[in-house]
């Protein structure tokens, strides 16, 4: 009976985190082609297989970011009358797009890498152009870390959410596969600077190639947990439980709500979610108090949850 559109703030964080997620994502642009570019020089340098595993892990980080890019504008778009419900959800699409960059361009070649440097063998260059690139390539991830950490951690403390559930839970998946992306960055820099460091002092290119196969796993597990994530979305996530409940107990509030029959909810974004509820009011309610109270629970609720933009609430006797 009711129904309405708003822009409120979103499930775990306001309307001005969406800026927040886009300086996320743009810093860690600008920091992996720039990394991309160095880590090639130096793996051409010094020979490394590992090297060569992480200037590609940073070139597919890059394509992942701009594809992200692309999730955050396409999905801000505002509904039309091709799309009533908004676009919310094709960020979901352009992100797992950006999980599959991820697994083609970084994790594919970075296990090919080191499986050949294993079978075939390799001979160590000079590391130390590669040990000053890999130096400032930490700094630099560090920094961009530092960002998605900040920007992760004040939405949780919103959302009174622990952090660890916060991160596996997150709608806001773009910032979500920053920060994942960046721990797999510094991981995958300590990896390769420690194949460097076998071979130099071995001789042996194995360890080289070891650290170049285990980068192409970790950006495996990255990749499959990105996906995974935008995949749930896509499909069709409700609130979570602890959530659902509060809607309905807010719903039960509203005077002649009897009863909630049956609840919908649906996450159509970080800032857009659905509710769609069958109602059962008293029976001696008028008309006009029926459209009272759908009116005065789409209000409790939105004032509740800013995330939540439309209210479908179908008046529904109960069963005899």
């Amino acid at each position: 009976m009711s129904s309405s559109s708003m822009s409120g703030s979103s499930l775990p964080s306001s309307s001005g985190s969406e800026g927040e997620s886009v300086t996320t994502v743009v810093v860690a642009v600008v920091t992996n082609l720039g990394i991309a570019a160095a880590k090639a020089v130096g793996g051409v340098v010094s020979g490394s297989s590992a090297m060569l595993s992480e200037a590609a892990h940073s070139v597919a980080d890059t394509v992942t970011e701009v594809l992200l890019l692309a999730a955050l504008k396409r999905s801000a778009k505002p509904a039309d009358e091709a799309h009533p419900l908004g676009y919310g959800p094709e960020r979901y699409i352009w992100a797992l797009l950006a999980s599959i960059a991820t697994f083609v361009g970084g994790a594919v070649f970075a296990v090919y890498d080191g499986i050949h440097t294993l079978v075939h063998g390799e001979d160590p260059g000079n590391p130390t152009l590669s040990y000053i690139i890999l130096a400032v390539a930490f700094l630099l991830e560090g920094y961009s870390l530092l960002v998605a950490w900040r920007q992760v951690k004040g939405e949780a403390a919103r959302m009174r959410a622990p952090l660890g559930l916060y991160v596996k839970h997150t709608p806001d998946t773009a910032v979500k596969a920053v920060l994942l992306e960046n721990v797999a960055a510094l991981i995958g820099l300590a990896l390769a600077a420690g194949g460097l460091l076998g071979a130099q002092l071995t001789g042996s290119g194995a360890y080289d190639g070891v650290a170049s196969l285990l980068i192409g796993l970790l950006l495996v597990w990255v990749a499959w947990e990105l996906g995974r994530s935008n995949a749930r979305y896509l499909i069709g996530r409700p609130l979570p439980a602890g959530m659902r409940a509060e809607v309905r107990e807010e719903l039960l509030s509203v005077p002649h709500i009897e009863a909630v029959l049956e609840l919908t909810t649906l996450v159509q974004g970080p800032a857009e979610v659905l509710i769609a509820a069958k109602i059962d009011f008293h029976d001696l309610a008028s008309a006009r108090q029926v459209e009272a109270a759908c009116e005065e629970a789409e209000a409790q609720l939105r004032e509740r949850f800013p995330a939540i933009r439309r209210v479908y609430l179908d008046p529904t006797p109960t069963p005899s």
